[in-house]
């Protein structure tokens, strides 16, 4: 059996907005959004607010656990350009594997661990 699809990634942040505005950013589209009737916030039900457990914001990239996401990229210098402008930094260099990728973390809202990877097989976008 393979994956068909991953639908859905739960990512914890105090600030919203910046969130949604990073992620469109990077090229992902909002599809709804919607408040819990309990706190008129938005939230799922049962998810009212719990106390944070652990907090991983600072977490090196190689920390145990499941800490980050990884999108592929058309360029990763215009996508670090872009979200710089949202507050993401740049976690060490971006490095080329062999003749396949280059790849890069950066830290977005709140210390949100993503990784970036471009594909050198496939033309850089017009600048």
């Amino acid at each position: 059996m393979t994956v068909k699809r991953m639908d859905n990634v739960g990512i914890v942040v105090e600030n919203l907005e910046a969130a949604i505005g990073f992620f469109t950013e990077l090229g992902l589209e909002l599809e709804g959004r919607a408040p819990s009737k309990e706190t008129g916030q938005v939230a799922l039900p049962g998810q009212l607010e719990p106390p944070v457990v652990a907090d991983h914001r600072k977490a090196p990239v190689n920390a145990l656990g499941y800490l980050r996401v990884m999108f592929t990229v058309e360029d990763i210098d215009d996508t670090l350009a872009r979200l710089g402008t949202r507050g993401a930094e740049l976690v060490g260099d971006v490095v080329r594997y062999q003749d396949t990728y280059r790849l890069c973390y950066i830290r977005g809202p709140e210390g949100i661990l993503i990784g970036l990877a471009q594909e050198l097989s496939q033309p850089r976008a017009a600048r």
